[in-house]
């Protein structure tokens, strides 16, 4: 016998009265009431084709690695998804020249840069010397110094603020028993990540085997030779004798991988070519956005042109080039591009691999170099980017000098900047501060037609005027009887084509 109440079939129906009977709508509460939608995404909503930069931004974030766990993986059981584990980095630095603070902006820019590879900065030291040691970059005593930092950090690579040579390297690998990586290997390491075109990617890969090939290492039998004969496991006649080490063969075969690329790329650049030349063609003006990586160069391409690239506060965070048609306010065409970012030392592997994206800035009519006015060293910056602008060929083109981030900046630095550069603008690309300036001054900087026109158009060649309003400049435009009246300055080419309809 229990206690439970007694059951009655007429009472539990007389309870279900009503329940197919849809109640109001603000009386009606579900489970999912008081949360929000997982799915939603109010910016989203407001914007409901967004842009390829956001979801390839979206797509990078869905992939942050997992802070709090460690390089090698004790558990797999302890992440729901297969991850990268963060890296534990301690930062080295010779400090052979210049003022303290410019060792002290190197670090703390290679800092930033092992963040962004996926790394936590967890010690960074720096050594005053006239010249890095030969043999191990840092010197005997400091590299006893490092190995004790590292075994009480528990740190698992050590990264140097230089390029070093293939016996530092291995020198310092067996007196720390860490990983050691200098800063070419890490910016390498950035670029892989973030490449997406098939170009980017040929690249990266072509300045990452220039950079292995001078640094095979080996250990214990990979050194030995492939013996000959029975040995061999019976190769027999045309098996025999002392054959490759394997280090050569290694060798070899990144030397093939080399060549292929380079094929690639030539045919790649080939199209390039053949997209620049169209615009030669027709004399349409090229715009180059160049600077300092994360300067905010992608953010002042949307903001001008309204391009929609991917944005992200992170150095190097777009490699490949972007190109956008616009027209200026009188209505002529011009095309605006994105580059790569550029950093101190950028390695010449780099520089070298992509040459033939570079020479978009070679090659443009006008370069717009962004810069910093919120970074510690603006003047370190711009400096920097000149060097490269020098080794590609482009010292000498127009340059017309943004100074960005004036939201951030010290409004001193930003005076300071524009006192000392003979041509420049401050902007804002978040707030949109001085873009209406900035573009003034782009479009008084673009080559201007060199031919003087004054010509009486037919109603039936509207083509030409089309043509006048995209790649000339129009002073005067008047209707009449006859035709359409334009004066006004137009290239050659166009030019030829309106001398049978010339009034003079």
């Amino acid at each position: 016998m229990t206690n439970a109440p007694d059951f009655s079939l007429e009472t539990e129906l007389e309870a279900t009265v009503g329940w197919d009977e849809p109640d109001d709508a603000g009386d009606l509460v579900s489970g999912y009431a008081d949360d929000a939608d997982p799915e939603s995404d109010p910016e989203a909503d407001a914007e409901a084709d967004p842009t390829s930069g956001a979801l390839e931004l979206a797509e990078r974030h869905a992939l942050r690695r997992i802070a709090s766990l460690r390089t090698e993986l004790e558990d797999i059981t302890e992440v729901e998804y297969r991850q990268l584990r963060l890296e534990r980095v301690v930062l080295v630095g010779v400090w052979a020249g210049g003022a303290q603070s410019d060792a002290e902006n190197s670090l703390a820019e290679l800092a930033l840069l092992a963040e962004t590879a996926g790394s936590e900065v967890l010690e960074a030291v720096y050594q005053r010397r006239q010249a890095p040691d030969p043999a191990t970059y840092i010197g005997r005593g400091k590299v006893e110094a490092i190995k004790e930092i590292v075994q009480a950090t528990g740190a698992d690579t050590v990264i140097a603020d230089g390029e070093l040579a293939p016996s530092q390297l291995r020198n310092l690998e067996d007196r720390l028993g860490v990983k050691v990586v200098d800063r070419t290997a890490l910016i390498l390491d950035i670029f892989a990540q973030h490449a997406k075109s098939r170009e980017g990617q040929a690249q990266v890969e072509l300045a990452q085997l220039n950079y292995m090939k001078q640094r095979l290492r080996g250990w214990g039998g990979n050194l030995s030779r492939q013996a000959g004969g029975r040995v061999a496991g019976g190769a027999g006649i045309g098996g025999r004798g002392p054959g490759e080490t394997k280090i050569e063969t290694d060798r070899r075969r990144i030397n093939t991988k080399i060549a292929k690329l380079n094929r690639d790329l030539r045919e790649m650049k080939s199209t390039r070519d053949t997209k620049r030349a169209s615009r030669r063609r027709h004399k349409i003006p090229a715009v180059a956005i160049a600077g300092y990586t994360n300067a905010g160069k992608s953010s002042l391409l949307n903001r001008l042109t309204d391009a929609g690239v991917l944005v992200e506060d992170a150095l190097f965070a777009t490699l490949d080039p972007t190109t956008r048609r616009t027209t200026t306010s009188d209505g002529r065409v011009y095309t605006m591009s994105d580059t790569v970012g550029f950093v101190r030392h950028l390695p010449h592997q780099l520089v070298e691999a992509f040459r033939s994206t570079l020479e978009e800035v070679a090659d443009a009519d006008l370069i717009v170099h962004v810069v910093d006015g919120s970074h510690p060293d603006p003047e370190g910056q711009l400096s920097a980017v000149r060097e490269v602008f020098a080794e590609i060929g482009a010292a000498d083109v127009p340059e017309l000098v943004m100074v960005n981030k004036t939201d951030l900046a010290d409004p001193l630095v930003v005076q300071r900047l524009l006192r000392t550069e003979p041509h420049a603008v401050a902007v804002s690309a978040r707030t949109g501060a001085g873009i209406e300036e900035a573009l003034g001054a782009v479009e008084a900087d673009l080559p201007r037609p060199s031919v003087e026109v004054a010509v009486l158009l037919p109603y039936e060649r509207g083509d030409l005027v089309n043509r006048m309003h995209q790649h000339g400049e129009i002073d005067h435009l008047e209707h009449t009887g006859e035709g359409t009246v334009i004066r006004g300055r137009a290239n050659g080419d166009l030019a030829g084509e309106l001398a049978p309809y010339s009034l003079r």
